[in-house]
């Protein structure tokens, strides 16, 4: 499988990268902000080698988390990706708040949403109810 974490905190970043690392989950890409996630989808694409999970923080800086979001699915209904086919998008946020939870499943299609501080057994429990473990 293939991962991409768009996370600006480097602290934050780096965790989830090693506990993906830890369930013996090596392909992860790293980026700092939601132009850089977007541009990583197109590239994947382009690449024939599309995103299976991308981790997605609401709050980053140039295009936050929402905004890449609804980019990327966006565009996976003009590459014509069934929706079962969909990359799996896990949110990531210190915002607990309702109004960003159902922003997130309702207008931009999230799969999943996380709120920090991530443990590792919240994140495996959240993968394997999407079945990405």
């Amino acid at each position: 499988m293939k991962f991409l974490i768009a996370e600006d905190d480097f602290a934050s970043r780096k965790l989830l990268q090693a506990y993906l690392k830890r369930a013996h989950l090596t392909e992860v890409d790293l980026v700092i902000d939601g132009q850089e996630a977007i541009q990583a989808f197109e590239l994947a694409w382009a690449e024939e080698q599309p995103y299976d999970v991308i981790f997605l923080d609401i709050m980053m800086p140039n295009i936050d988390g929402q905004e890449a979001l609804t980019t990327i699915r966006t565009r996976e209904r003009e590459l014509g990706v069934k929706p079962a086919d969909e990359a799996k998008i896990i949110m990531v946020t210190a915002l607990g708040d309702p109004t960003n939870v159902i922003r997130a499943f309702n207008k931009g299609g999230a799969t999943g949403y996380l709120v920090k501080p991530i443990e590792p057994d919240t994140l495996m429990q959240e993968m394997k109810k999407y079945s990405i473990i």
